[in-house]
């Protein structure tokens, strides 16, 4: 059958429509005689967890005209029988930035459902640059890419959304460690009251053009070397938003439920909301501690902390090579980096911090290579271990070849985390679904490297492994997830819902067939079931192929006028 009972889990069900700003009334008929596109006989989860209809869709420009029985004809019409009908997907941590100027056909994101991406991420943002950040980012862009940057902070980078309409719309955060990079630099120490005065300046201005929330990236410089009162201070500049205080931790494992303390803490004194960023407790000696990390999430909002999480559905994460060694090491940048590795002093400090993470991770073979250039390119999408004894090295010593010949810029997947974590966090019903993925095609520059299958499959994995195979969520929950739930959390009231007013971001697909075809050795697929994509109410993916039409647009904040209010992207 198309419609299945599925297993109750994490959904809010209809009273979740009391936090979306309007009274609902999504069973009207269209009173016009035309409109733009109809969606007729679908299976519609309109977002809010909720029991699905049949109904029929019918959208009139970028908005939802009728939900319900439609009278009128369409100048498009989508016969959708058997399929299910949601609101566009909404990517609460992705990395899609500056990857949607050089393909804006995104087809790894808008194939999957997703309409909305969330970037800004991990404490990183497209600006604020100094002048030599800019110049370094404009060059390589240009050189790479052939891609011109003529913009240098997060309101510039929405404007030039707005110009290019990519396939996908775009929210950015604001990204801590950028702007600690830009007032203290990569030295480990922490900031003067003068330069925390400064980044609290900062953040307040990119909320006032357009950002949503301010990212931390605790594991990674210079945003490691930051004081919880630090924090707490910049947190406390979203204070009077929706916004939220969105944190990759400043650890993951050995020490997972002090760095969740601290992210709550961090939420409850600066009184803001808390995203915690891809939850997860790397290393089988840490996989318990999931229950206790739910504990603490759940007792911060009984205590009054809007707190949620984020996970991607797969058992590796992504990050850089370098971070198999501590922050310190990588303290000052990559030159200094590369210097300490090679230096007789602290290289066997180094080593043996490594090999303590790779013992966490299990062997050699749990780190796969996913963008290298130089004279090793070989070596991407191989097992470090495997790699190694082809090689005839030593893995480490192979490790720190691979970093020193390609400049410190190495891309790796770690496996570390369970099965069962898994399942139970995407299932959690204060849990979100994200990828934590950017953007990237079988075809041109975006396919030069061996990335993270979940930039191409997070959202229909959901759907086909979690949902269909495993019943671990119901379908209505899973959409009301990846919709509704992160379009709440953001203060967008008029996203994530099906619903008439409100953005026509619309995906269909089939329940039965829809799945991911990503693999970590072969990523660049794209996954099967999704039949139509409708953005901003440009019908950008039909019958499972892209159209060229494409209509993406910058979704802006209000600042501290957003409480109460209805940020849009108009």
């Amino acid at each position: 059958m198309k419609r299945r009972n599925f297993l109750a889990g994490g959904a809010v069900g209809l009273a979740g429509l009391a936090g979306l700003g309007r009274p609902a009334t999504p069973w009207v008929a269209a009173t016009r005689n035309r409109q733009t596109l109809v969606i007729r006989h679908g299976t519609l989860y309109d977002g809010t967890g909720g029991p699905p209809r049949t109904g029929d869709i019918a959208v009139d420009g970028d908005r939802i005209a009728a939900v319900g029985e439609v009278a009128a004809t369409g100048a498009v019409e989508i016969d959708a029988r058997g399929m299910a009908v949601a609101p566009g997907f909404i990517d609460i941590h992705s990395h899609a930035d500056l990857s949607l100027l050089v393909n804006p056909r995104a087809e790894s994101r808008v194939r999957q459902g997703v309409t909305l991406e969330v970037v800004g991420q991990d404490g990183s943002s497209i600006g604020p640059w100094s002048d030599a950040g800019f110049e370094s980012t404009r060059d390589r862009y240009r050189r790479d890419f052939d891609v011109e940057i003529d913009f240098r902070d997060v309101g510039g980078f929405l404007d030039r959304i707005d110009r290019e309409r990519p396939a996908v719309s775009v929210a950015s955060m604001i990204g801590h460690g950028t702007i600690r990079g830009l007032v203290v630099g990569g030295a480990d120490r922490p900031a003067t009251a003068p330069e925390i005065d400064r980044m609290r300046a900062l953040v307040r201005g990119a909320l006032a053009r357009g950002a949503v929330g301010l990212s931390t990236g605790l594991e990674y410089t210079p945003g490691s070397f930051a004081t919880r009162d630090e924090l707490v201070a910049l947190a406390g500049e979203l204070r009077g938003t929706v916004y939220p205080y969105a944190s990759h931790m400043r650890n993951e494992d050995d020490r997972l439920l002090a760095a969740l303390e601290e992210a709550l803490h961090v939420g409850r004194v600066a009184g803001v909301a808390v995203q915690v960023s891809h939850l997860k407790a790397q290393g089988e000696r840490n996989h318990w501690k999931a229950d206790a990390a739910f504990a603490a999430i759940e007792a911060a909002r009984a205590a009054g902390v809007d707190a949620h999480f984020d996970r991607y559905p797969y058992v590796a994460y992504a990050t850089g090579l370098s971070n198999l060694f501590p922050a310190p090491a990588r303290a000052g940048g990559t030159a200094r980096f590369l210097a300490r590795l090679a230096d007789p002093e602290t290289a066997p400090a180094l080593e043996r911090a490594c090999r303590d993470k790779i013992a966490l991770l299990g062997s050699w073979d749990a780190v796969q290579i996913t963008r290298i250039g130089g004279p090793n390119a070989a070596a991407r999408g191989r097992r470090l271990g495997e790699l190694a004894a082809e090689l005839g090295e030593d893995p480490y010593d192979l490790t720190v070849r691979l970093l020193r010949d390609a400049g410190g810029s190495v891309g790796m997947i770690g496996f570390g985390m369970s099965e069962d974590n898994t399942e139970r966090m995407l299932a959690h019903p204060l849990g979100m679904v994200c990828s934590d993925g950017g953007a990237y095609a079988p075809y041109g520059p975006l396919s030069r490297s061996s990335p993270h299958p979940r930039g191409y499959g997070s959202f229909p994995r959901v759907l086909g492994h979690y949902v269909r195979e495993r019943g671990a969520m119901s379908l209505e929950g899973a959409v009301h997830k990846m919709s509704s739930l992160p379009a709440r959390k953001l203060g967008l009231r008029d996203r994530g819902v099906l619903r008439e007013g409100a953005v026509a971001d619309i995906v269909v697909f089939d329940p039965d067939t829809v799945r991911d075809r990503a693999t970590f050795d072969d990523p660049h697929q794209y996954p099967d079931g999704v039949a139509h994509v409708v953005v901003s109410g440009v019908h950008t993916i039909r019958d499972g192929e892209q159209t060229g039409e494409l209509g993406g647009r910058a979704v802006r904040g209000q600042g501290r006028a957003a409480r109460g209010r209805n940020p849009s992207g108009n």
